[in-house]
């Protein structure tokens, strides 16, 4: 069994992923938010998930560098994980993106999220777990000022004794019905890379299989998709020919049972505008905000804490949190505390990575480590 340290974990969705392969288990978890922290308990409590042994802590990611305390703590975690029997350590997560994303604030590794880039890199430099995975948004890997930075991360890792691989993913081609570009970075401690007999040239890995576990390909976009289609208040249509079905709203809404999912009644119901909702076309999704989802459609990027909205295709008004966890394709047995301000629901919801992106990149990892030719 492979031992996760899961920091800014937030609902959890990519802790999940790992952990529902059956190969790892979450043993520690940082959030600095309390409320997404409870949503993170709540769910994993209704689906049986044992609680990490080493529990959940609240607070800044900064304190296991900067407390001696806590930083000898992290360290013995480790060390008596590796005697409980778990076979190897991992530190997992995406500091929070905003300060990278073009659609954000865009101020780079100065921003006060941006710097949280650099701190979780100086933990994983210091704690030195077997290996890494690190996640961030596209702007991170494609904007000229935030690739830099990205490269100064990177000689950082190396220094510390990591070799890496890295690919700009995106969700649909782990079957999530959602277009959402990341960028993952994973690392191995040379140690452990000459154990495992990793074929590595200047730190960067040769022979890792990005594409072992993903299930479509980017060419899934060149398919004929709907575009528009006017809007029909609660109006069955048919799926078009010549779409890959598993990839759309309506499929996930219908495999989660949305309508009867116990987060179906928590969404967003609209003071003003309602005329937006009853005239704008099905998949009408060309304006930043206000965007209206096609039922046999994959959605744009579930951004919903940036000011992003997105409406139903057949009824005038946004989705709800049931719709929005199966656009992050959860498995229908996730549910949200119905006390959760819907406010903080969206916006972690949003922040999370996709569940079968999370569960097809924690694949690739362990038929490297295991069951590679």
């Amino acid at each position: 069994m492979i031992g996760l340290f899961s920091f800014f974990a937030g609902a959890g969705f990519l802790d999940l992923g790992f952990e529902m392969t059956g190969h790892f288990k979450t043993l520690f978890v940082n959030e600095f938010k309390p409320a997404f922290n409870r949503i993170y308990r709540y769910a994993r409590n209704n689906m049986g998930i044992e609680v990490p042994v080493f529990g959940h802590h609240i607070g800044d990611i900064a304190e296991w560098l900067d407390d001696k305390q806590k930083n000898k703590t992290l360290h013995r975690y480790l060390k008596t994980a590796k005697e409980s029997g778990i076979d190897l350590t991992g530190f997992i997560g995406g500091p929070p993106c905003p300060d990278f994303s073009v659609a954000g604030k865009n101020k780079g590794k100065e921003g006060d999220n941006g710097k949280l880039s650099q701190t979780y890199i100086n933990l994983i430099c210091d704690i030195l777990p077997d290996f890494f995975v690190f996640e961030n948004v596209k702007g991170l890997y494609r904007t000229a000022k935030h690739r830099e930075f990205f490269e100064v991360l990177k000689n950082q890792l190396r220094q510390a004794g990591y070799v890496m691989t890295e690919q700009l993913i995106n969700s649909i081609e782990f079957a999530a019905p959602q277009d959402r570009d990341r960028i993952i970075l994973i690392g191995f401690r040379k140690k452990l890379a000459r154990e495992l007999k990793i074929k590595a040239k200047d730190g960067v890995i040769t022979n890792f299989d990005w594409d072992k576990n993903k299930q479509y390909s980017r060419e899934v976009f060149n398919l004929n998709w709907p575009t528009t289609s006017p809007y029909r208040e609660n109006t069955p249509t048919e799926a078009p020919e010549g779409i890959i079905k598993e990839l759309t709203v309506q499929y996930w809404w219908e495999k989660n049972d949305v309508a009867n999912h116990p987060n179906s009644n928590m969404y967003f119901h609209p003071r003003a505008g309602l005329h937006r909702f009853q005239t704008k076309d099905e998949g009408d999704n060309e304006k930043k905000c206000y965007k209206r989802l096609h039922r046999w459609r994959y959605s744009p990027t579930a951004a919903y804490g940036n000011n992003e909205v997105h409406i139903h295709p057949y009824l005038p008004r946004r989705i709800s949190v049931a719709e929005s966890l199966a656009i992050q394709s959860l498995p229908a047995e996730y549910v949200i505390p119905e006390d959760i301000t819907l406010t903080d629901a969206f916006k972690t919801i949003g922040n999370g990575v996709p569940y079968m992106a999370a569960r097809g990149i924690a694949l690739n990892i362990y038929d490297y480590i295991y069951n590679r030719q």
